[in-house]
């Protein structure tokens, strides 16, 4: 049952409407202290909550229903027509939301959203009580080992017919847990799309008017340019948020050519490297078994952030290497017989603080502030994902000002599993 939480009549009605005509059974209460009555006398699998609401506000409930073991875990989805600054919808989400949505809402994404997260408190549910099965199974166990002298046959047959039902169980278990992250990819791709049409109309005609009407008048050519910008901004932030959510797709590891790899971003980064004067060099580098496309991706990141993060008025100079080593260690031993390969990619920037090092691979988290140096603070975090899934390591060393080295440990071949 989902619970509806909304201090405004006509908009649960509204909600309600749309979920009922799928199905779904709906509660509703006209303010945080009745939602809180019910959660506590009824069991919900997702908690739809206004975040406006008079004496008791949503994130107020939010927080109250974190101290409770009963509801802690119920999914919510904060609403708001008001508060749609980013320190609101992060509020939610350290309140316990797990996804914020401004009015006024869509059906289609709503409904998705809703389908999604309450399968997965529903599976989440399930495997809980699996795990309470299995502790049971423990208990089991020992007691039959007990009796195992005096009835060892029966006991064998007991326990053999227990590990079949129990994988069989399992195999039920991971085929809904596959649906799910099936239906997670859908909603990524149906978001990205949402996101990304009206996207497009802001850039074109944005351009059209910055074009065609407003070479005459600076202050207004200046509005719509960061108009443009923005919205360029936003679209290469939707862009980096999907490729970071399809790294967690199966993918067949290949054996790659890091020389092709590592030449063919150099010619896709040709005109920042003309415009840059900077100076990259490049030493042989080995063949090993990776996904291609997902292994340039942290290349080009890398590298694009060399050439950005650069000093004012000191040309970028890139130098890449790479060596076989014996284990998978930053500073392992350099060994022509090893099964790894550290590659190394130092540059002349800006550099950073080492105190700042997990930071940098943190999804979202940026060093210098988006007006002196573009970029969505994701580029870092899908290396560390993908170096991760390559079964690898990543660090990097450097002080401010003097600029930064890269380090990645990957093993040359991927052993007998073949997947990502």
């Amino acid at each position: 049952m989902i619970l509806i939480v909304d201090d405004k009549p006509e908009n649960i009605l509204s909600i309600r409407k749309t979920l009922e005509l799928y199905q779904f059974e709906v509660d509703a209460a006209l303010s945080g202290e009745e939602a809180l009555r019910k959660i506590l006398k009824h069991n919900y699998t997702l908690i739809i909550l206004d975040v406006q609401m008079p004496s008791m506000d949503g994130f107020e409930v939010a927080e109250a229903l974190s101290g409770h073991s009963k509801a802690k875990d119920i999914p919510i989805i904060f609403l708001s027509a008001v508060n749609k600054d980013k320190r609101f919808i992060v509020k939610g989400y350290d309140s316990g939301g797990i996804d914020y949505i401004t009015k006024p809402v869509d059906p289609d994404i709503l409904l998705m959203k809703v389908k999604t997260f309450s399968r997965l408190y529903q599976q989440s549910q399930e495997l809980k009580q699996m795990h309470q099965s299995l502790k049971e199974e423990v208990e089991v166990r020992k007691l039959a080992q007990e009796a195992l002298i005096a009835h060892q046959q029966q006991v064998n047959e007991m326990l053999e017919q227990k590990v079949r039902e129990r994988t069989e169980e399992l195999r039920e278990i991971n085929k809904s847990l596959e649906a799910s992250n099936h239906d997670l990819q859908q909603f990524a791709s149906v978001a990205s799309h949402d996101l990304k049409e009206p996207l497009r109309k802001i850039q074109l005609f944005g351009a059209i008017l910055r074009d065609k009407f407003l070479q005459m008048d600076p202050s207004g050519l200046s509005y719509m340019e960061r108009i443009v910008g923005s919205s360029e901004r936003m679209a290469r932030l939707i862009n980096d948020l999907l490729n970071y959510s399809r790294l967690s797709v199966t993918n067949i590891y290949e054996v790659t050519d890091l020389n092709h790899v590592v030449s063919e971003i150099l010619s896709d980064l040709e005109l920042m490297i003309t415009e840059r004067n900077a100076v990259i060099s490049v030493g042989p580098m080995p063949t090993i078994e990776a996904v291609p496309g997902q292994i340039r991706q942290v290349f080009q990141n890398i590298i694009s952030n060399a050439l950005k993060f650069s000093r004012k008025d000191v040309p970028p100079v890139i130098d890449i290497s790479a060596e076989i080593v014996t284990d998978l260690n930053p500073d392992s031993a350099a060994f022509a017989h090893g099964q790894y390969c550290r590659i190394v990619i130092r540059d002349n920037g800006i550099g950073f603080n080492e105190k700042y090092l997990s930071k940098i691979f943190t999804i979202f988290q940026r060093l210098h502030a988006s007006e002196l140096y573009e970029g969505t603070g994701i580029g870092l975090a899908i290396a560390k994902k993908v170096i991760d899934k390559h079964n690898g390591i990543i660090t990097a060393r450097s002080k401010e000002g003097e600029g930064a080295t890269f380090v990645m440990v990957l093993p040359l071949r991927q052993g007998k599993n073949n997947e990502a």
